[in-house]
């Protein structure tokens, strides 16, 4: 259902701005929203996380991939090493020890190693960990795209609204100038007191100033719409002031983001923990090297260089006996942690279903508002033209004519604010059952 009350006031301020508009960009919600996604910078540092992500979980991956390395030494030894060799080798009395130097002063080797994970639980951890914080990230970006489309959707229902008040601001104010001429033709005539006069010069001036005071809220919302949608502030933008709602339609409602975001860091914790658990397991790898080993001497008579193969593989086995009961608190903590997450995501569930109804009760309320605030307004135009007809023919006074111009501003003022509790209680509830992303096509 299309709301446009008094539509000759908005086609009038049209009219009047009509120059200005054609001036700058007129931009639906949705064109805002598609320009968000773009250029927010919020959403493009979301997208980086994604990609942060990705890596971190090819990371992990590639702790199962074996490794290659290249090493090569050289040694000089100034001093060979000595070793002490038992006398009762060569015949000698036992307990009785001969020292002695083996070996060449240049040692070289150049060897190629390769290590491969067999079985590693911490690996195999990082690796569930990585994925399940893939997911999260996903989430988080899904979270600030709803944010960032609930700002923008709130400011441009504001600066919506601002511009529909200025428009009925622009015809009170039309109405309180003519009323201005004919007070002054009738105070010429000594038809009219001064102080008629004079209070119908201040409703004129009020009225000015509130123009001037609602047409700065207006631009202050514009710069807000634009730092929200990641374009520059010089940029010279105006919104479709159409303002635009349907009758209360119930959503399919799903898990707000902060219970699905809940329930990925409970899958989190719970692989964690487990990782943890399993610290305590074997490791299990394979290794092999093969290079070359040299020798030489760089005496007389007898100087030489040579080298030698060599080359082995073999399995080994690591088995963590003690860490000093590390391992058990951080278990213990990651437990407590655990529990935390189910209260809190308890918390979220039972507070999400408690707003979605208190929202679908305000927009309800606010609907039902709008058509009788609505009927008020024009019954509140109606007397408002009566009364100047009246004050024309000297059937009506001065106060009669501002009290019912008063009742005129009070109703516009009303039937705005009733559009405004509308508009942001259904914002509210698609946010919270999860279907702000109906913004996005």
């Amino acid at each position: 259902m299309l709301v446009s009350v008094h539509k000759l006031y908005f086609f009038l301020l049209f009219w009047i701005s009509g120059i200005t508009v054609a001036k700058a960009q007129v931009l639906t919600l949705q064109q805002c929203i598609d320009t968000a996604q773009v250029n927010n910078n919020n959403l493009k540092i979301g997208r980086n996380s994604i990609e942060i992500g990705e890596e971190r979980y090819k990371e992990a991956k590639a702790g199962l991939i074996p490794r290659i390395s290249a090493n090569a030494d050289y040694k000089y030894f100034a001093d060979l090493p000595y070793q002490l060799l038992p006398m009762s080798v060569f015949g000698g009395q036992e307990g009785q020890f001969k020292e002695a130097r083996f070996g060449v002063p240049h040692n070289m080797n150049a060897n190629v190693q390769l290590t491969m994970p067999l079985y590693n639980a911490q690996v195999y951890g990082a690796i569930k960990t990585s994925k399940i914080a893939s997911e999260l990230n996903h989430l988080q970006l899904q979270k600030t795209e709803e944010q960032v489309f609930f700002e923008i959707a709130n400011l441009y229902y504001n600066a919506s609204i601002l511009y529909h008040q200025e428009a009925f601001i622009d015809s009170n104010l039309l109405n309180a100038k003519r009323l201005l001429s004919n007070m002054k033709l009738l105070h010429e005539q000594l038809l009219a007191k001064s102080t008629d006069l004079n209070k119908t010069e201040l409703q004129v001036t009020q009225l000015n100033t509130q123009k001037e005071a609602v047409n700065s809220k207006y631009q202050q919302i514009l710069n807000a719409l634009k730092f929200a949608m990641g374009v520059s502030i010089e940029r010279d933008i105006q919104i479709d002031p159409t303002i635009q709602f349907q009758l209360p339609e119930e959503f399919q409602t799903f898990s707000s983001i902060d219970v699905r975001v809940s329930e990925i860091q409970n899958r989190l914790l719970k692989v964690e923990l487990n990782t943890l658990k399993k610290s305590k397991l074997p490791m299990l790898s394979l290794f092999g090297t093969y290079g070359t080993t040299g020798f030489g001497y760089d005496k007389q008579p007898n100087s030489f260089l040579k080298f030698y193969p060599v080359g082995f593989a073999g399995v080994q086995l690591s088995f963590p006996l003690f860490n000093g009961a590390v391992s058990q608190q951080k278990v213990n903590q990651k437990r407590f942690e655990l529990n935390n997450n189910e209260l809190q995501n308890s918390l979220f569930t039972e507070q999400n279903a408690m707003q979605v109804e208190n929202a679908k009760l305000q927009r309800n309320l606010a609907q039902r508002s709008i058509k009788t605030i609505s009927d008020q307004l024009n019954l509140a135009q109606t007397i408002y033209e009566q009364t100047l007809l009246q004050q024309k023919y000297q059937t009506a006074s001065l106060n009669d004519v501002l009290l019912s111009d008063n009742t005129l501003r009070e109703a516009q003022q009303t039937y705005l604010s009733a559009v405004v509790d509308y508009l942001k209680a259904d914002l509210e509830l698609k946010k919270l059952t999860g279907n702000i992303s109906t913004f996005k096509k």
